[in-house]
């Protein structure tokens, strides 16, 4: 009976040892849930991210207003029959 209970007790202090010592211990394991959970708020960002740049992809492959008005906001384009005015506050 004792050598069994030894037996017992050398094997539940292996066991803890594994548990909250060795690789892959618990503390690895909360780390990693955190890490999860951090990228899973990131990959929800991107995600959200890319369909904003494919959405605006679409827009310029399929409709020419959305063209036109990038080309007069970034490059200050006019277009035909219109006449350019540039206020000047003094």
């Amino acid at each position: 009976m004792k050598t069994l209970v030894a037996i017992l007790i050398i094997l539940l202090v292996f066991l803890q040892y594994k548990l909250w010592i060795a690789e892959g211990n618990v503390q690895d394991l909360w780390a990693l849930e955190g890490r999860i959970e951090s990228l899973m708020v990131e990959n929800k960002t991107l995600s959200k991210r890319n369909k904003a740049l494919q959405a605006e992809v679409e827009n310029l492959k399929t409709g020419l207003d959305v063209v036109e008005e990038k080309a007069r906001r970034d490059l200050g384009l006019v277009g035909k029959d219109e006449t350019f005015f540039q206020i000047v506050n003094p």
